[in-house]
């Protein structure tokens, strides 16, 4: 049985008694109000690998020799008479279309939620499985270790037993929204533009070739306070922000810097109040100062952004009139070639990787990238993928031609708040120009969603840079804008939504 542990969301329970006029007038001054209509539910369930189970991040594998903390699955669901929508955030590297697809499956299957309805997210811990491939062998009844099947079982049966939970106990609730700004500097733009117009990942400020950072960072952190209805009890908080969570290393499980926040709010907080942290469009952003040698450790992110939090939470604006609506529509996003010539490369390189040889890096990920994108379009690809890559199998996508399927997803309180979900690893220019074309007060933007395949989700221009992302990325130029223009036109249709 997975480890589940339900935060009850209080409800108003009985009918108020009548009581003289300037009694209940003193009461309504003490007593918050509930959100009319909506209930909402938060949940969490374990998904921490055993020992000796692949962990994700590079491209070399390492095997995990212990936990410092858990992974969880945390789920929120929010409901009213006529529609429902759940978004499930993950303490994973990503999320497989593969997993999705099995996990949203079983989720409306148990709850009556609709599938489009219904966002599995990642926070892109690169202290969590590497789980791709033992997934794809479980899901074709191929060989595998019995541990590593009781995992992927565990993987799969985690987010939908919190979903589940989380839909079964929504109550009424106090809803709060907002941002904080986090001033303390924790996020970088992790890309350079050089004297000769191209860009650079990783580079220092001041390397005599940098000119200037190629791109902005997101410095809002968004919020939703979750309070009980009948005493005003912290019970949840969602939080949003545009950082890489690849801040730890070592080869033990870690959620990360979201737990050292999680750790901060229950400070003074019920211990079972449950902090979930979705990825805000990082795809460029890093913890590392460009500027100067010096590294963030892990629990200094997390306490800074935890201080921006905690001091932001009572300024909150109640979310008054939280009319649901939930928007969703599929695209396809064209991928990039894969010629039989750049998959026999790309197996020379791998193979000298095995056999100890030294490569280019970007060599190295071109190498990764073509045999998935072989796997991915055509119906007989140039090459086994099994035998030379891990992350990336997929038995959805497998042989399903030049284009990928992606959902984007919006989910709306009222005029106050919008929760955007997206595929892939979303540069943060994408989701700034989403917030600054969003009708709605508050705009939280989640990346990471339903799809990883594409793994990075650059804009236009730094196509035209280079460098890691656009080395890394799947689909050609113009998919970021696809995803920002059906983004905005799910928002407007939401703000034009009436009860």
């Amino acid at each position: 049985m997975h480890n589940i542990r339900t935060c009850w969301l209080a409800s108003l329970g009985a009918v108020l008694l009548f009581f003289t006029s300037a009694f209940a007038e003193e009461k309504d001054s003490e007593t918050p109000k509930s959100a009319p209509g909506i209930r909402v539910g938060i949940a969490e369930a374990d998904i921490t690998p055993p020992n000796d189970f692949p962990m994700a991040g590079y491209y070399h594998e390492r095997l995990s020799l212990g936990t410092v903390d858990p992974l969880k699955a945390k789920a929120i669901v929010f409901r009213d008479d006529e529609t429902s929508g759940v978004l499930v955030v993950c303490d994973l590297i990503g999320i497989t279309t593969d997993l999705a697809g099995e996990v949203r499956k079983r989720i409306s299957e148990q709850t009556g939620i609709p599938r489009e309805h219904v966002v599995i997210s990642a926070t892109h811990s690169h202290t969590a499985p590497a789980y791709a491939k033992e997934l794809y062998l479980f899901l074709g009844d191929e060989k595998q270790s019995e541990s590593r099947a009781s995992y992927i079982e565990k993987l799969i049966a985690g987010p939908v037993a919190a979903a589940v939970d989380a839909f079964e106990n929504a109550q009424p609730v106090v809803l709060a929204s907002g941002a904080a700004i986090q001033e303390t500097p924790v996020s970088f733009n992790r890309r350079s533009v050089l004297r000769d117009g191209s860009v650079r990942t990783w580079l220092p400020r001041s390397h005599s070739e940098v000119v200037k950072a190629a791109g902005p960072i997101d410095p809002e952190i968004g919020l939703l306070a979750i309070r009980s209805a009948d005493t005003n009890e912290l019970r949840g908080v969602l939080s949003n922000f545009a950082l890489h969570l690849d801040t730890l290393g070592g080869r033990s499980w870690s959620a990360d810097y979201p737990s050292f926040i999680e750790r901060s709010l229950r400070q003074g907080n019920p211990d079972d109040l449950i902090s979930i942290f979705a990825a805000g469009t990082c795809g460029d952003i890093n913890h590392n100062n460009p500027e100067n040698s010096k590294r963030l450790s892990t629990e200094a992110i997390g306490n800074a952004l935890a201080e921006s939090i905690r001091g932001k939470l009572a300024d909150l604006q109640p979310i008054a009139n939280p009319r649901l609506a939930v928007h969703s529509e599929t695209l396809s996003l064209k991928l990039q070639d894969a010629t039989s010539e750049e998959v026999r490369r790309g197996v020379e390189i791998i193979n000298q990787v095995k056999s100890g040889g030294k490569v280019d890096f970007y060599d190295h990920v071109t190498a990764h990238k073509k045999i998935r994108l072989d796997h991915y379009r055509h119906q007989t690809p140039f090459v086994n993928p099994t035998e030379y890559i891990t992350s990336g199998l997929s038995r959805s996508l497998a042989g399903i031609g030049d284009s990928i399927p992606v959902d984007v997803t919006v989910m709306t309180l009222g005029d106050d708040l919008a929760i955007v979900c997206l595929p892939g690893e979303v540069f943060v220019d994408l989701g700034l120009a989403i917030k600054q074309a969003s009708p709605f007060r508050n705009t939280i933007i989640v990346e990471l969603s339903n799809v990883v395949e594409l793994i990075y989700v650059p804009h236009r221009a730094a196509y035209a840079g280079g460098s890691y992302e656009v080395t890394n990325s799947t689909t050609v130029p113009g998919s970021g804008e696809k995803l920002v223009e059906t983004a905005v036109s799910l928002l407007r249709k939401a703000a034009n939504d009436k009860p």
